[in-house]
Order: structure tokens, then C-alpha cells, then sequence
């Protein structure tokens, strides 16, 4: 079991004050639920597995951005802005749920994606984007320095146009993402107590603030919770020294004397396949054991990726038959749509 001594540095009425005091519009259905998994348990050979439904957000077919976008556009509209703009990968689940909450805010949403899709049709998260109204940027520019540089470009000549613009980059989105899965935590905390469930485990598909606010809120309010992120894609940063940074700028945001420091943060590797955005065997045959087992979707390239980690830490002992495991499903369903050729052949159909 994992033995994580920590104390309390703020009780959890304490936190929710300071959370209060940011800026946030509601978009998301809140709580999301939290279900048992008897059949996936039995047939993962013991650990008591939980789903914690962050793919019912509410917000065009949901996903874990939805809580971050509350305190993302909750700084937009706070400054006046009409105009957003992201960038992300060509299926991203980031945009599509920005496009529905400028909708549902009067905003216009601009996206650069980049185009690494493995199918030609216009499928999944990118059809709902251009059903949405957003403005669609189809660019070469890979995620990091060049997406970055993109986004800002388009945010001058945007200016230039006479709109006033909000363009999330990756530093301010990930440290309000890390906000949000505070709240997330508080949320979470709430819920274990009141259903008498002692969990050791959190694992979550986590490159970013989800995974990084999941750690300090449970630093924050003292929980022995161990944090196990299975990392969708390789940062050319240590992925360990990003989400202490953004945890700790979370923190900041919150005016809290917390640092988070690399050793604190639990993230695999391993399970990445041949790149991001696609998909793996283990996934894919993970993703068949959650429909076969429980009826619960999940995604191709992200969270099925990290059920695929949970196996295999069970496998190699590191989670066993005596211990209580979360799993927090992000969402990106919408995906699966896109990668239907890949999904067809592991099935065999």
C-alpha cells in the first residue's frame, strides 16, 4: 500500500475559500459521478476499481478541459475579450469543448490543429468543431515552441482585424488547468468520505494540469493519495520537473506558500506507443475490456492508454488485489470516430 505521511496544510473549507476568489463561469454538470466496477475488478484480479465520470462534463459529449475551461474563461471574460483562440492537436478534445463553451459565451473560437490525424475524413472532435462555428487553422505546426509561436501570430493579426483577444497558451492554460483539478480533488474528497471509500490510488491519463492540480490538492489537503499519471505523450522537458513547475504556479494562482517539488510527481512513460495520438494494441485491448466488462466507453489514445498502464502496474505487483484504485476517465470519445479502421481491425471485425 502506498504510505504517502502528509499533513493537512489548509482544511478543505479553507481551499474552497481561495478557489472562490478566482474567476470562473459554470459550464460543467458537477459532481460527476464516481461508480464502482465490479466486473473490471474481478477481472483485473482484485484491486477494487472506481470510475470517476469526468466524461460527463456535460459540455459537447463532455471531458476533464470542461472544469478548466470554467477558469480559463472565467479570466477571458474578465478581461473583455470576444475573440479566443487554442491550438492543439487535429482530434483535440481541448478545442472541441472550447468551441462549445464560446457558444454557450458569446465568444468566437479560433483553432490552429495540427494536422497529425490518421484519417482523411472530417471525423470526431473536428467535425463537432466546424459544427460549433469555430474557425478552423488546419497548420503544420507541431505541439510546443511551434504551436506556441502559431497561436500568438494569429492572435496579432486577429488584433490587427479590430478584436480583442484572448489567446490561451500552454503556460497560463496549464497552471488554471492545475487550478481546476484543485477543485477537482475537493470534489473527489467529498465524495470518498461519503461513501466510505478509502482510495491508494488516483491513476488518470496525465501529461499536464489535470495531473499537476490532482497532486497539490492532495498535498494541500493532506491526503494519502498516490497520484499516477500515464502520460499520452513525450515532452522534450522531463515530464516529472513540468508538472511540479505547473503545480507549483497553481499554487501561486491560489496564494498558497506550497511547492511541489519533481520527486512528488508519480508519471509513466511507458505507454506512449509510437507517438501521440496513436493508438497502441494494450490500449485498444483495454478499451474492449471497459466496454465488455462495465459498458463504459473510453477514448483511443488517451485514457484507454492509461487503463492499459493500470494493467500493467497490476501485472507487475506495483497495484495489488488488497488496494483501492480511482480511475478518472477525461473523456475524448468523440475520437473514437476518427480512429474507427484501427479500432475494427483489434476487433477483428
Amino acid at each position: 500500500m502506498p504510505s504517502i505521511p502528509r499533513t493537512a496544510i489548509l482544511s478543505s473549507t479553507e481551499l474552497k475559500q481561495r478557489l472562490d476568489q478566482q474567476p470562473r463561469v459554470q459550464l460543467a454538470h458537477l459532481p460527476t459521478s464516481l461508480e464502482f466496477c465490479p466486473r473490471l475488478s474481478e477481472a483485473l484480479g482484485g484491486p477494487r476499481v472506481w470510475v470517476k465520470r469526468e466524461d460527463c462534463t456535460g459540455l459537447a459529449f463532455g471531458g476533464n478541459k470542461t472544469r478548466t475551461l470554467e477558469f480559463i474563461l472565467g479570466k477571458v471574460m474578465e478581461s473583455g475579450a470576444d475573440t479566443v483562440v487554442l491550438g492543439a492537436g487535429h482530434q483535440s478534445n481541448y478545442c472541441r469543448q472550447l468551441a462549445a463553451a464560446a457558444v454557450r459565451l458569446g465568444l468566437k473560437a479560433h483553432l490552429i490543429l495540427h494536422k497529425y490525424d490518421p484519417s482523411r475524413e472530417v471525423q470526431g472532435n473536428l467535425l463537432l468543431d466546424y459544427l460549433l462555428g469555430a474557425d478552423v487553422h488546419l497548420m503544420d505546426a507541431p505541439l510546443g515552441e511551434p504551436m506556441e509561436a502559431a497561436k500568438q501570430k494569429l492572435g496579432e493579426e486577429l488584433r490587427r482585424a479590430g478584436h480583442n483577444v484572448f489567446v490561451i497558451d500552454s503556460a497560463r492554460g496549464e497552471a488554471l488547468a492545475a487550478v481546476a483539478y484543485v477543485r477537482f480533488i475537493l470534489e473527489l474528497q467529498e465524495q470518498v468520505e461519503s461513501s466510505g471509500i478509502r482510495p491508494d490510488f488516483i491513476y488518470l491519463s496525465g501529461a499536464g494540469g489535470t495531473q499537476s492540480g490532482m497532486v497539490l490538492g492532495a498535498k494541500v489537503l493532506g491526503l494519502p493519495w498516490q497520484v499516477v499519471g500515464i502520460t499520452p505523450i513525450r515532452w522534450d522537458e522531463d515530464i516529472h520537473q513540468r508538472l511540479a513547475r505547473e503545480a507549483t504556479d497553481a499554487s501561486r494562482i491560489l496564494n498558497l506558500d506550497v511547492t511541489v517539488k519533481p520527486d512528488e510527481i508519480v508519471n509513466y512513460e511507458d505507454y506512449v506507443g509510437e507517438g501521440y495520438g496513436k493508438t497502441t494494441p494494450a490500449g485498444l485491448e483495454a478499451m474492449k475490456l471497459m466496454a465488455r466488462t462495465e459498458g463504459i466507453i473510453l477514448d483511443p489514445v488517451y485514457t484507454s492508454k492509461a487503463l492499459a498502464g493500470l494493467m500493467a502496474h497490476i501485472k507487475q505487483g506495483k497495484v495489488g488485489p488488497d488496494h483501492t484504485v480511482i480511475f478518472v476517465h477525461t473523456g475524448g470519445t468523440p475520437a473514437l470516430f476518427a480512429y474507427n479502421q484501427d479500432i475494427l481491425k483489434a476487433l477483428e471485425v
